[in-house]
């Protein structure tokens, strides 16, 4: 505990990836529960919150998912928070990240890249998104998957002071669309529905309550534009020309200040 201006205060836990990794109990083996470690809690909380989503996860959940008692899961992590920053950085894990310390003339497709991997793990794990803000994402995978973003945004050329500007607009577009899309998915899944089959509900449900109403004769013309598309490639096509029209944002300022 520290003093300040009088007052006591107690230092703040920020990352389970500033936290020793000693188990408790000093490390003796002898102590530890059988068969536990880090990596296959890790990897039965991803399996668990995939399944049941984030609200339903528990400490006590997931020592069922192990076959072990809940204390034992504290031998290896403080809180569930701990839990869920582990299991956010080792689906980042899962993303392949383009090479882009060479070839910075391929910065174009190094985004895409990127922007494509973010936006599939966003769909496969819809409970990341709520917790991409939570903590500081410092874990290995999430540093790896930083600096790669930084080095395709330096690789543009774009001026310094700008490139903090062009990560936020490709990759908080990303954030946002990959999130309604997962999000999206799930509530077909929930309703046991194809994606297809939930549009044509929802979309005739809405018709029906909002018929008066002026957006509708807007969305029929986009949704005759889109030419019969499932909505497997709707999805796909909207998010090329945003990106496209991403790219081109940052095409637009490097001939502006070259």
């Amino acid at each position: 505990m520290a003093k300040a201006a009088g007052r006591t205060k107690s230092t703040a836990r920020t990352s389970v990836w500033l936290q020793a990794r000693t188990p408790r109990g000093g490390g003796r083996k002898g102590d530890q529960p059988n068969g536990l470690d880090r990596e296959r809690i890790t990897q039965a909380t991803v399996r668990l919150l995939d399944a049941e989503g984030l609200d339903k996860f528990s400490m006590r959940r997931l020592a069922g998912e192990l076959n072990v008692t809940a204390m034992s899961v504290y031998w290896y992590v403080d809180t569930k928070d701990d839990l869920l920053e582990l299991a956010l950085d080792s689906v980042c894990g899962e993303m392949r990240l383009p090479g882009t310390e060479a070839s910075p003339e391929t910065w174009r497709e190094q985004l895409r890249a990127l922007a494509g991997e973010y936006r599939a793990a966003l769909i496969r794990h819809p409970w990341v998104s709520p917790l991409v803000g939570r903590f500081l994402n410092i874990g290995p995978n999430w540093l790896a998957f930083a600096l790669a973003i930084q080095n395709a945004v330096r690789n543009t050329g774009l001026p310094a002071y700008t490139q903090n500007g062009a990560i936020s607009a490709v990759f908080q577009f990303v954030y946002g669309f990959g999130t309604i899309e997962g999000h999206y998915i799930s509530r077909c899944a929930e309703a046991g529905m194809t994606q297809e089959e939930y549009y044509r509900e929802a979309a005739g449900t809405v018709r029906d309550e909002l018929a008066s109403h002026g957006l509708l004769e807007s969305a029929d013309e986009l949704m005759a534009a889109r030419e019969g598309d499932t909505v497997e490639e709707m999805w796909e096509r909207d998010f090329t020309i945003a990106l496209d029209l991403m790219i081109a944002g940052i095409e637009s300022l490097l001939s502006r200040n070259g």
